[in-house]
């Protein structure tokens, strides 16, 4: 596994913890900008072949 790989799933990994728990606390903005967040790293993950779980 190349070091992308590995640097697009450890930002998704923890994008999906903080939007876990921005959407505990109802921080409704930083969940806004965790989802986009996410969007782009999943955008940007399958632009380069890398496999993501759904």
């Amino acid at each position: 596994m190349g070091e992308f790989t590995t640097t697009i799933e450890h930002r998704l990994d923890q994008a999906y913890r903080n939007l876990q728990e921005a959407r505990s606390t109802g921080d409704d903005y930083f969940a806004d900008t965790l989802t986009a967040e996410i969007e782009d790293l999943r955008r940007l993950a399958t632009d380069n072949g890398i496999p993501l779980q759904p």
